[in-house]
């Protein structure tokens, strides 16, 4: 990506906000005239008062130089705040609209994204591109109006003398371009090395009870110490080149005045040239070549910016594999049946994980899933509610293929349970109301009672509105799959998938839950996953998957019948 459809890109999402861009820009115009007309009046100052010693500039100048003072206060107060507010405007828009993107790709986006990458492109990479657009980039449109004025300051006092300055210039910008083709680079592997601390992070504090299970504390820190250290390189590196930068320009500036103070000494003793025209000059030089200066402190900042700029936008580049078609149409109440018809699905081109699946669930059956792990059952059941995208066949809900219908009105219509029990670091009540969210109270406890959680969240410090922890981190698993158990009953949907759900739960709660499981599948169309074979005796239907294909189906009596790879698997679990 090109840096000038990085700045198209920047401009669509700063344009909302030009008119206070506009109204900073007219203020800091305003502080570099405030600017010009200090350093202006130096001359005055010096001539009028110092060596003419005339009392009327004495008394004038001294409020005229107060007010300049004044009304610069003012004005850069207005660009500075509307800035801010412009920054922090784009923060937001990013970062919502990164994390609203995140969430429309399929689940094959998030198995090759790591969380840390996404994480340090809403944080970081979004901080880096607002210090570049509020600070340094709109900085340096500020400093440019500045070096004009001054310029045309010095221009009119002395254009001789002026002259020198389109020699200074050049030499001044060789460095600073030389130094941004370095910050960009530089940037861009930093940034690289933040998403990896993330990523080391994340996996490290969500994944504690495992690292002090293999009591791989020292080699996690160890690991850490090393992305940290490539993390410092990185960091000194730009550090070098940005110290560098200053004694560099200073030097060139230095050269500049003292060439100025040597022919501008000779215009004096000349006569040629007052004395307070000459300080008056020397000072605009200055203050024109302090802007310059500042564009090689902001040059990294706006690098940096850039350079993340181009990350957020590759993910923003990133087309969801999932959405709706522009004709899609909502799905009506589901009444008739699911089918599966020849399926065939493969991860990034390799090995199909399902093969030439082909079946039909009527409404309110209960279909159990089972085989050996790695067979295909969970992938298939992510299909339905287009979790992930089908490629080759199709599956059609009521004579409709999913993907004519509306993602929503898809989703609305099914309740999950899965084996790895998602809960999010807030109350008991919204856990369970998370899919319902205007569910009344009376409700939210009535699906607590029919997952059998009721009792034990009576017994927490604030029952309903004790907080989880982070994954449910407070509770045991079993009260966390039964709390996942009671937000999918609440749903109420027509169409259920358990995916392992009394996976975590001792003999007991399993009983009582398969109880309450068996309650909420009457008249509802279930898909249960299951490695117990015990817990799905009485459904309508098995089918054995194995290698990502069905080998096998039926009742569990006539499955036991057949002597072969349902027979098998449960014969290994009971004897």
């Amino acid at each position: 990506m090109t840096n000038k459809d990085i700045f198209k890109r920047l401009y669509e999402v700063i344009h909302p906000y030009q008119v206070k861009l506009i109204v900073a820009m007219l203020a800091m115009i305003c502080v570099s005239a405030g600017t010009g007309a200090q350093t202006w009046l130096v001359k005055d100052v010096l001539d009028k008062i110092f060596i003419e010693k005339n009392t009327f500039y004495l008394e004038l100048l001294p409020l005229v130089l107060l007010l300049i003072f004044f009304l610069k206060g003012v004005v850069y107060y207005i660009y500075s705040i509307l800035l801010e507010q412009v920054g922090q405007s784009v923060i937001r828009d990013f970062r919502l609209d990164i994390f609203n993107h995140i969430h429309k790709q399929s689940l094959s986006f998030f198995n090759k994204m790591p969380t840390g990458t996404l994480m340090s492109r809403v944080i970081s990479d979004v901080a880096l591109i607002q210090q570049a657009v509020s600070k340094a980039l709109v900085g340096a449109v500020r400093d440019f109006f500045q070096v004009i004025i001054l310029l045309g300051v010095v221009f009119v006092m002395n254009w001789r003398l002026a002259m020198i300055t389109f020699i200074v210039l050049p030499i001044a910008a060789y460095p600073i371009v030389k130094f941004g083709r370095l910050f960009r680079k530089i940037s861009t592997s930093t940034q690289e090395e933040v998403a990896h601390v993330s990523n080391i992070l994340h996996e490290t504090i969500t994944g504690n009870r495992i690292v002090k299970a293999f009591t791989k504390e020292a080699y996690e820190g160890k690991r850490f110490q090393g992305q940290v250290t490539r993390l410092f390189v990185l960091t000194m590196k730009d550090a070098k080149y940005r110290c560098l930068q200053h004694p560099m320009m200073e030097f060139i500036g230095g050269g500049a005045i003292a060439l100025i103070i040597w022919f501008g000494g000779k215009e004096v003793i000349g006569g040629d040239m007052t004395p307070g025209t000459f300080f008056a000059f020397l000072t605009a030089l200055i203050a024109a070549y302090e802007p310059v200066k500042n564009v090689t402190k902001i040059n990294s900042t706006i690098q940096q910016g850039l350079a993340a700029a181009a990350r957020v936008f590759d993910i923003l580049d990133i087309e969801p594999e999932i959405r709706d078609k522009k004709d899609a149409v909502t799905l009506p109440p589901f009444s008739d049946r699911i089918e599966c018809k020849n399926i065939r699905f493969c991860y990034n081109e390799e090995e199909p994980i399902l093969s030439n699946i082909n079946l039909t669930v009527p409404a309110g059956q209960a279909l159990a899933i089972v085989g050996p792990s790695g067979g295909g059952k969970t992938t298939l059941t992510n299909l339905i509610p287009r979790f992930l995208e089908l490629k080759e066949g199709s599956i059609v809900i009521d004579g409709r293929d999913i993907r004519d219908i509306t993602v929503a009105s898809l989703r609305n219509q099914i309740a999950m349970v899965t084996q790895q029990t998602i809960l999010f670091n807030d109350t008991v009540r919204n856990n369970i109301a998370y899919g319902d969210q205007e569910a009344p109270e009376q409700k939210i406890h009535d699906a607590a009672k029919a997952a059998y959680a009721y009792d034990f969240i009576k017994a927490l410090p604030q029952g309903f509105d004790t907080m989880i922890g982070e994954g449910g981190a407070r509770l045991s698993g079993g009260q966390c799959q039964r709390i996942a158990i009671a937000r999918a009953l609440l749903k109420n949907a027509p169409i259920l998938i358990l995916d392992e759900a009394t996976s975590a739960l001792d003999t007991e709660s399993e009983r009582e839950v398969q109880n309450a499981l068996e309650n909420l599948m009457k008249d509802r169309t279930t898909l249960v996953i299951a490695h117990r074979l015990s817990t799905i005796k009485n459904a309508d239907r098995i089918i054995v998957i194995k290698d990502g294909v069905i080998v096998e189906q039926g009742t569990h009596d006539s499955l036991i019948a057949q002597k072969g790879e349902y027979e098998m698997l449960y014969t290994m679990q009971y004897t």
